[in-house]
């Protein structure tokens, strides 16, 4: 039932970006405008923002849970954290 639940709000997430507040938090990262990609379903993009002020897009696929680009402001231990879990609730986690 819960993964009926996340793949109805994956639909919809892949046609309009969710505007959460605060958003996926992890931590001191939270994320938010999380939209599916239109070529690869199973790439996430999201925008990232941490209690410093640092704010930066990501693509995040959740194949392998790899994050592009792989450096930036935002501490990349805790992104990578958010960003497992917004494919978890996309149902788009690796088997």
């Amino acid at each position: 039932m819960a993964c009926v639940v996340a793949l109805l709000i994956s639909f919809w997430v892949g046609v309009l970006p969710v505007a959460a507040a605060p958003g996926l938090c992890v931590g001191p990262i939270c994320g938010d405008e999380i939209t599916r990609s239109a070529k690869h379903h199973f790439q996430l993009r999201m925008r990232l923002s941490d209690q410093l002020g640092h704010r930066e897009r990501i693509t995040v696929d959740c194949r392998n849970g790899s994050l592009s680009p792989a450096a930036g402001l935002v501490e990349r231990g805790y992104a990578a954290a958010v960003a497992r879990k917004a494919c978890r609730l996309a149902c788009e986690a690796p088997a």
